[in-house]
């Protein structure tokens, strides 16, 4: 079995590899500091399961699962997260995660997720499912939902002070498809400034 682990942060990645380690059929695991790194071995290295973590530099794991849609792969995906809310789980497992863990996952319930998944399943943690069964009966939608996955992405990195510019190099879109990302989340969010956004994002917990 061969799985990668994806994170920016060495320490993590030593942690979830000393967990990986514990399940006696893995023969592989590959490491990553970037979202377009792990993409590029994602592509090539026939991995039974990737761990990826949302915030990552260059490509977010959300970016990553988006990115990999339409190619035939046989990898499942868990997405980590220091983020709880179910809008983030949400968009993973639409996104094609087979699970949502926030980084704060004891190590029984991280083994039992990699166990399911791999065994075919989904997973995310019982207070989660109840924020995502909560969520998607909630007939008042916040802004921010409205939002396609791209918009989503834009606003946040807008809301964390990000340039058009500095976005377009990032997401590899032009300015002027960005400048027309933010005219329709300035739209649906109802909102003038990136001040307005940030504020937005940080009352939500969507940024820290």
């Amino acid at each position: 079995m061969k799985i990668i682990i994806a994170d920016d942060h060495a320490v993590v990645r030593v942690g979830l590899k000393d967990i990986v380690r514990r399940i006696t059929e893995v023969d592989l695991i590959e490491e990553s500091d970037n979202g377009l790194d792990a993409l590029e071995k994602i592509k090539k290295g026939n991995f039974d399961l990737a761990i990826l973590d949302l915030s990552m530099p260059k490509l977010s794991g959300l970016e990553i699962l988006n990115s990999v849609k339409n190619i035939k792969l046989n990898t499942k995906f868990l997405i980590l997260s220091i983020h709880p809310q179910a809008q983030y789980a949400i968009r993973a497992l639409k996104a094609g995660a087979s699970g949502y863990l926030s980084k704060d996952s004891v190590y029984d319930e991280l083994i039992k997720a990699i166990n399911k998944i791999l065994n075919g399943g989904k997973y995310i943690s019982a207070d989660l499912a109840e924020k995502v069964i909560f969520d998607k009966n909630d007939m008042t939608k916040l802004p921010h939902e409205k939002l396609s996955e791209r918009e989503f992405q834009t606003m946040i990195l807008l809301a964390k002070g990000n340039s058009v510019k500095e976005i377009a190099n990032h997401l590899f879109l032009s300015d002027k498809t960005i400048s027309t990302y933010r005219a329709r989340i300035m739209e649906k969010m109802e909102t003038k400034t990136n001040s307005e956004l940030s504020l937005y994002a940080l009352r939500n917990k969507l940024i820290e």
